[in-house]
């Protein structure tokens, strides 16, 4: 077992800007000049056909719209408070999805359905409805399709649980982040332990089978001592399951975060040790740890994906499902055909002109290359099943000998263990996921960015 100081050098030594690895290549590396829309569209029909039956697909839905800004966020949202812009979106969306299903041969199966945001609840339930019904319309349900909702506690209510629930919905994210008065005012992001606990309890009575907490380490003016009193709230309230995120601090990106100064974050060790109390708290309550920054309980069917290898990260994070075809819809929705990438166009005028003129609002994406899908699959056998195994004879990959002499050091330092056929992440290494990663990022490697492009790793 190593020491609390040989984990606090590793944690020091290993505090780098990595990415967090949700697709493969990292999306400042996609080659956007061999991509468009027609080989993205062909590579969608490919996908579908492969695997429509039985799998199923995917849609995520993007939803931008906020009342407020909250100033941590690193999501593309339109802060608002005109509901008007409800309706326009959702024809639009429902748009985009009919140009999609007419170039899939047969009727898709949904799998998944997740709604993100930006604030989903920002819209009404009437309207929420009226999205969830137009994108099932013609289209045949997976006998274990899993739907899911991200929400703010502040704007949610019972009718929106009960409608989406009504629908199919059974999974709710809350976004929290921090229950510290102070730490909510600096990130302008204020919700109640009441709201919080009345939108649980209201959510559980009408039958939603998993609940998710999302919570932030390293905020502005976080304490221990606020932390802790924050995860008395989850020790009451024990959600199924626990999304505990290292806050990403990039203001040349998000200028919103230029609300408070580097000044007022923890620095690495401190930041270093708010997530250490939590992890240390959230094993107390009975969670276990699944993957990178996510914890569940052992009735959650996360957990069981994680235990039976069924787990799966995508775009929208973790989940227990695995489908080859994700379709992103909606402003800046990101989709994965597993040999191709594509993203949609940021800005919301530019989005429904384009969709109203019955135009494609992809604007750029990546075709994966034979050394991209090797290194995809080893990447993701590492963020979902913490080991991984090669062949070189039946996946020849140069670039994958490049990262295995790269991940030497990390063996060194105990964070996996290394052998000629594949490599196993150790319970230290597990800390440190995305390191392992990107010995084996061979794009990154190849071009190693001159100024920052992700968060750091702790």
């Amino acid at each position: 077992m190593p020491t609390e100081k040989k984990y606090i050098e590793l944690a020091q030594k290993y505090n780098v800007p990595v990415p967090r690895y949700t697709s493969y290549p990292t999306m400042p590396y996609w080659d956007t000049a061999s991509f468009n829309n027609l080989v993205w569209k062909e590579t969608v029909k490919f996908s579908f056909v492969d695997t429509n039956e039985p799998d199923g697909i995917s849609l995520y839905v993007h939803l931008p719209f906020c009342e407020d800004l909250c100033n941590y966020c690193g999501c593309n949202t339109r802060i608002t408070k005109n509901h008007g812009v409800e309706e326009p979106y959702i024809k639009a969306v429902l748009k985009e999805w009919e140009m999609y299903k007419d170039i899939m041969p047969e009727t898709p199966i949904i799998r998944e359905i997740h709604l993100g945001g930006g604030t989903p609840t920002f819209f009404s339930a009437e309207n929420l409805q009226l999205l969830i019904s137009g994108l099932l319309e013609n289209t045949i349900i997976h006998p274990e399709a899993e739907f899911g909702f991200e929400a703010h506690p502040n704007n949610t209510t019972v009718t929106h649980l009960q409608t989406l629930y009504n629908l199919g919905f059974r999974r709710l994210s809350l976004g929290i982040q921090d229950f510290d008065p102070i730490v909510q005012k600096i990130i302008n992001r204020h919700q109640s332990v009441q709201q919080v606990r009345d939108i649980t309890y209201a959510a559980r009575r009408i039958g939603y089978t998993s609940i998710n907490y999302d919570l932030i380490y390293g905020l502005p003016l976080q304490t221990t001592i606020g932390l802790i009193n924050t995860f008395q709230v989850i020790s009451e309230l024990m959600p199924d399951r626990i999304a505990f995120y290292s806050y990403a601090h990039v203001p040349w990106i998000k200028p919103g975060q230029r609300h408070f100064t580097e000044d007022d974050l923890p620095d690495p060790q401190a930041k270093n040790k708010l997530y250490e109390i939590g992890r240390s708290l959230l094993k107390n309550y009975g969670y276990e740890e699944i993957g990178l920054d996510h914890f569940a309980l052992p009735d959650d069917e996360l957990f069981n994906a994680e235990r039976t290898g069924k787990l799966h990260r995508n775009f929208m994070g973790y989940t227990s499902n695995h489908t080859q075809l994700l379709i992103g819809l909606g402003v800046s929705s990101i989709s994965d055909s597993w040999y191709a990438f594509a993203q949609n166009v940021k800005v919301v005028e530019d989005y429904l002109s384009l969709v109203n003129n019955n135009e494609w609002p992809v604007v750029k994406g990546h075709l994966l290359t034979q050394d991209d899908l090797v290194i995809r699959r080893h990447i993701l056998n590492i963020m979902c099943k913490g080991k991984t195994k090669w062949n070189h004879y039946t996946e020849p990959c140069n670039s994958l000998f490049d990262g295995l002499e790269r991940l030497q050091p990390l063996a060194d330092d105990g964070l996996i263990l290394l052998n000629s056929w594949g490599l196993k992440v150790t319970p230290l290494g597990k800390r440190f996921l995305r390191n392992i990663c990107t010995a084996l990022d061979a794009r990154l490697w190849a071009d190693k960015p001159g100024t920052q492009l992700f968060s750091m790793a702790i």
